[in-house]
């Protein structure tokens, strides 16, 4: 080999080498994706890692796309045209702008084309929000609370949750506000969480923010029927519907209560849960509503759940007697302690508690015989624990529970 040839090879050597030496960079879904195994498997530093390269990657990639479709409105004949997104997208095909085709075709991927109303000023706006990464800066979150970094948890779920409109599971949102209110709760910030919960019941439950329609059925009298009966609710007639539901709760027992309505709004379960124990602990009477809800909801759940296996379930005495007004709890909790789902359920949304603090809050509130109703039912469930023991003790010498102080 001449010393030309092989100048020439080395000089081509010595510039590719740095070139091929780089870090190909990869999806930034990917990233996100290999982040959450290496999470899930205990590597938390390179989860961290993965989270941040993901949220670079996807800030990288979208503002490539929105500076190609600035270059390609910046020439002289997309100028021409102006601002009608159809004209320009058809020019950008015609003409082989493969930049600018592409990075619409992402665009469109993303956002549906008619939120665009034909204005490309509008789809370029639109990169600039698709930037934001609302599912790495939650990964990024979870990686802060496991390492005990409130704080920066908090901080994170609540960049996550200003960027919701671009997530790719809309739904997630709802967890993204209750990991913000678990926090604020570990955190015993009371008030902060209270807002939270309020505004995912106020977002989310038709019925209790009196919207136009909310999916609450109240079951025909008729102990043959198979399916609640579906009641559509203007403004005032959910405020009416609560009102009787109260009334039924109040004044015919918990288990006729259950005989007659259903609710079938998961979501928002555990925002009126954690409201009703607040409120119960601080002796403000709006906890009984709060967990009437929540009760009504566990026990529609674990009702549907039993019912698609076991068509002709019911909470009524076939007998017809009246005599024992927690019958249709304990019939309830016979197929709770035998189907381990069921059992799962209980444990998670804190079921046995919820009864005992909405036993506790009608008590507060002069409903005395309700409140002794479930405080027998737990008495019959050893399995309930601690709140076994309590409804014991309520039974025995029944008292309002002690307020506790809220910073």
């Amino acid at each position: 080999m001449n010393s030309k040839k092989f100048f020439v090879l080395f000089i081509i050597t010595a510039f590719a080498f740095p070139l091929f030496a780089q870090t190909v960079s990869q999806p930034w879904w990917l990233s996100l994706e290999q982040g959450k195994q290496k999470f899930r498997n205990g590597d938390f530093g390179g989860a961290l890692l993965l989270f941040e390269d993901a949220r670079r990657e996807r800030r990288a990639a979208y503002e490539q796309m929105e500076r190609d479709f600035i270059n390609f409105l910046s020439t002289r004949d997309a100028r021409i045209i102006g601002d009608s997104l159809d004209r320009l997208e058809r020019f950008s095909r015609d003409r082989h702008y493969t930049a600018a085709s592409a990075a619409l075709d992402e665009l469109y991927y993303r956002v549906p084309k008619a939120n665009f109303n034909n204005s490309a000023n509008t789809a370029l706006a639109a990169f600039d929000k698709l930037k934001d990464y609302p599912e790495a800066e939650y990964w990024i979150g979870e990686i802060y609370r496991i390492e005990g970094e409130l704080p920066l948890a908090l901080s994170q779920y609540r960049k996550a949750y200003s960027t919701r409109e671009v997530l790719e599971d809309k739904g997630f949102s709802v967890t993204l506000q209750y990991k913000i209110s678990s926090i604020l709760r570990t955190r015993q910030e009371y008030n902060e969480m209270e807002k939270a919960l309020l505004s995912i019941i106020g977002e989310l439950d038709t019925l209790w923010a009196n919207s136009n329609r909310a999916e609450i059925t109240r079951q025909n009298i008729d102990t043959t029927a198979r399916e609640p009966l579906p009641v559509p609710y203007d403004q005032a007639s959910a405020s009416f519907a609560r009102s009787a539901m109260t009334r039924t709760l109040e004044n015919e027992g918990i288990s006729r209560f259950l005989e007659l309505y259903r609710y079938n709004n998961n979501v928002v379960e555990q925002a009126h849960r954690h409201l009703g124990f607040y409120y119960a602990v601080s002796g403000r009477p709006s906890a009984q509503q709060h967990l009437m809800f929540a009760f009504l909801i566990q026990n529609t759940v674990m009702i549907q759940e039993i019912t698609r296996r076991q068509f002709d379930f019911t909470l009524s005495d076939p007998e017809g007697r009246r005599d024992n007004r927690i019958r249709g709890l304990l019939i309830l909790a016979e197929e709770i302690n035998k189907n381990p789902v069921l059992l799962s359920y209980v444990q998670e949304t804190e079921y046995y508690k919820t009864a005992y603090y909405l036993g506790a809050s009608l008590y507060r509130n002069g409903k005395t015989t309700v409140a002794r109703e479930l405080w027998e039912f737990l008495a019959s469930q050893p399995q309930a624990g601690e709140w076994y023991n309590r409804a014991i003790v309520q039974l025995r010498n029944p008292h309002f529970e002690p307020l506790v102080e809220m910073p």
